[in-house]
């Protein structure tokens, strides 16, 4: 390593000339600048200097490239190097080991001789704290660096058992693992020869193409078994009996994670691989077990499998690992959160799927819906029951309507003692299809939902506001859709209804000070805490449905209401860019203070202490913050011209 020399005394006029062309520092006041220019030093290091190392050097200044450039990279257990980037002039570095107080995070080294102007920790943290636009050029990427910590403080706790040996589901596309050519067979092939032709080639599935040679769909190992041995389906009748159609496809170019995502939530267990418009393999549940060793496919799987509703009960507690390998494994928050309603979901249908075997089937078609978090795919660890029943308007037969009553009693009442078995706590609300009021045909439903978009009394309005995220998961389907539709026609004209959301996004102060302090519970169980999801989830949770309500957008997750709006250009940019990234970060941080608290055998909440964040999770935390105050003054500009 060569010997750095540092020059004292650097020209005020000459650095405030060299800030005023570089980001973020042109947009300091000028004051901020010129007292940023007074403490400056400069330094010069030879080429191939080790300015950082990693983990080893104590960081006290910002650095700031004058002259010259670096190589940014980290190195590895095995010493092996990886590159993460290269910073020329006007680059900087040192800027998150600062914010944390920590050691190093990356090595630096310079490329060539470089000069950089050095400005002490204590005025760029001061610059940070008084300046937002300043924060967000080293903040703007809040979740990444939650992520970092957080995983840190995971691996110190031992939270992480054993997953050094996978490939990871958010590393890894899926053109990394899907390598086999696909096979096909036409539709009008006889069983026995396409069951000849995968044993030949040695594959689980086939796809099936028409005369014109066009992919129509699918069959399986699978199928082999369920759809021909199990029903004793002759082998000579043509593949077009048992194909499985449209073909689910997945680009090659996604990660690893949105394939098991897309096989949960399809119920499949294989997707076609597709690039560039055409079919170029197929990947399996089994490939990506085999590449990442374990995933949330194991558990749907389990789930799936069972037979007996009893057998259930214990599948949910199995979630909480599941989940502690996809924080390890970098999830972002909104992932991590689709994960765990696809396994609820699974869960749910499997435990009503066979509730119907036992009951029989039901005097009339009906949908099982989830509202609230759930209805949002935004549940964390075991949130409470939000869930109703909604069935097919009954002929106008006495003795009909009496038995579909019947019917949807006993079965929203056994419906509910086996989910709470299963761990879900019960709604404190009573919003649950154990009560009569939650379990009614179509007609009445309609009749709620107008009812609360007429009412003048924003009470009643605001109490059912979690009806408004609700979602179809079991059942007729379409009877679920066809609500939601009627919902989504009716609310974009109903004033008086949008106006009570509207003052709803303003009515909970997020937890910041005139001088940017945290407000904390000031008494009762959780005294000195903040309530991240009362304080600052719920704000950004009214703003995206008071605006997808608004213009007739019948997405119910928080995140995809907000980027179809920004699509539609219906908000802006800058605040759906931020807005996302601050309620992406409290997703996570409220995740990971739940998945401490499960590992202290605590029972999990939403409140955690600011003495035990990092400075950076303390600072992120509050520009987050800032953010929904920023979304709150929009959300009053739209209300004044309702």
């Amino acid at each position: 390593m060569s010997v750095q020399e540092k020059y004292f005394g650097a020209a005020k006029d000459v650095v405030v000339s060299f800030l005023q062309e570089t980001l973020p520092f042109n947009q300091l006041p000028p004051p901020d600048m010129e007292g940023l220019a007074e403490c400056a030093v400069i330094g010069f290091y030879p080429r191939g200097t080790l300015i950082l190392e990693q983990d080893k050097t104590e960081v006290s200044e910002l650095y700031l490239i004058q002259k010259g450039g670096v190589r940014v990279f980290l190195r590895g257990d095995d010493q092996s190097e990886t590159l993460v980037d290269y910073r020329g002039e006007g680059g900087s570095f040192g800027a998150l080991s600062l914010i944390r107080d920590s050691r190093a995070n990356l090595n630096v080294q310079t490329v060539e001789d470089t000069f950089c102007y050095l400005f002490p920790r204590h005025s760029f943290l001061d610059l940070i704290n008084r300046n937002s636009g300043f924060a967000n050029h080293y903040l703007k990427s809040l979740s990444q660096k939650l992520v970092g910590s957080a995983y840190s403080a995971l691996r110190s706790r031992n939270v992480s058992q054993g997953s050094e040996n996978n490939v990871y589901l958010f590393a890894s596309r899926i053109a990394d693992i899907a390598h086999r050519e696909p096979k096909s067979v036409t539709l009008d092939e006889t069983i026995h020869g396409a069951a000849a032709k995968m044993s030949d080639l040695a594959v689980g599935s086939l796809l099936v193409r028409n005369n014109a040679g066009d992919v129509v769909g699918i069959i399986t190992d699978k199928d082999l078994t369920t759809k021909v041995v199990a029903k004793r389906l002759s082998y000579d009748e043509s593949v077009e009996k048992i194909v499985t159609g449209p073909l689910k496809t997945i680009p090659d170019s996604a990660l690893c994670f949105d394939a098991v995502l897309a096989m949960m939530h399809e119920g499949v267990h294989h997707l076609a691989v597709e690039s560039n418009g055409s079919i170029t393999g197929i990947v399996t549940a089994h490939d990506i077990l085999v590449a990442q060793g374990s995933s949330p496919l194991f558990l749907m799987r389990e789930i799936e499998s069972q037979n007996e509703i009893g057998a259930l009960y214990s599948l949910s507690g199995k979630t909480v690992s599941v989940i502690r390998g996809l924080i390890e494994e970098g999830a972002k928050a909104d992932n991590v959160a689709r994960v765990i309603s696809v396994l609820n979901d699974g869960i749910i249908n499997r435990l009503l799927t066979l509730m119907l075997e036992e009951f029989g089937p039901p005097p009339v078609p009906f949908c099982w819906i989830v509202m609230g978090s759930e209805g949002r795919k935004e549940q964390t660890f075991k949130t409470d029951q939000d869930n109703a029943i909604v069935y097919e308007d009954p002929p106008d037969e006495w003795e009909t309507i009496k038995a579909t009553k019947l019917y949807f009693r006993r079965f929203g009442n056994q419906a509910i003692k086996h989910i709470t078995a299963c761990g879900y706590p019960l709604c404190k609300g009573d919003m649950m299809a154990s009560v009569s009021r939650w379990r009614k045909q179509y007609s009445v439903w309609v009749g709620y939902f107008d009812q609360w978009m007429a009412t003048t009394d924003p009470f009643e309005t605001l109490n059912a506001k979690i009806f408004f995220d609700f979602r179809p998961i079991f059942g007729d389907m379409d009877l679920g859709a066809k609500l939601r539709n009627h919902i989504t026609q009716r609310a974009k004209q109903s004033d008086a209804f949008l106006k009570h959301l509207a003052n709803d996004c303003l009515a909970i102060e997020p937890p910041l000070s005139f001088f940017r302090n945290f407000i904390v519970e000031r008494d009762g169980e959780h005294k000195n805490r903040l309530d991240l999801k009362l304080r600052g989830l719920t704000p950004v949770v009214d703003f995206a449905r008071m605006m997808a309500l608004k213009h007739g957008k019948a997405e119910t997750n928080t995140l995809d209401r907000l980027r179809e709006l920004q699509q539609r250009h219906f908000i802006s940019d800058e605040i759906c860019s931020d807005v996302l990234e601050a309620y992406n970060f409290l997703m996570h941080l409220r995740l990971v203070n739940q998945l401490r608290l499960i590992e202290k055998g605590v029972e999990p909440h939403n409140f955690v202490d600011p003495v035990d964040l990092s400075d950076l999770e303390k600072i992120t935390l509050k520009e987050a913050f800032a953010v929904i105050k920023r979304t709150q003054s929009y959300a009053a500009k739209i209300r004044a011209n309702m």
